[in-house]
């Protein structure tokens, strides 16, 4: 089994639809509503971190899934 998103779009999908790495560049997006300051204060932690906002919420999200779900 695949550790990484990256590894199983390499690998195919499991639904055995991926043909080939360039299907997997992007996935589906996830909107979400927050307080500016927030937002702004979210994206300077990352930037001092040297990750992305992005980076960190899916790492948030796969997380939940992998110990919830």
């Amino acid at each position: 089994m695949a550790s990484t998103v990256r590894e199983a779009c390499l690998q195919g999908h499991p639904s055995g639809t991926a043909k080939d790495k360039t299907s997997c560049k992007k996935g589906s997006e996830f909107f979400l509503r927050l307080n500016k300051d927030e937002r702004d204060a979210f994206v300077a932690l990352c930037r001092d971190a040297e990750t992305s906002a992005a980076r960190e919420i899916r790492e948030l999200i796969r997380g939940n899934v992998k110990k919830h779900g």
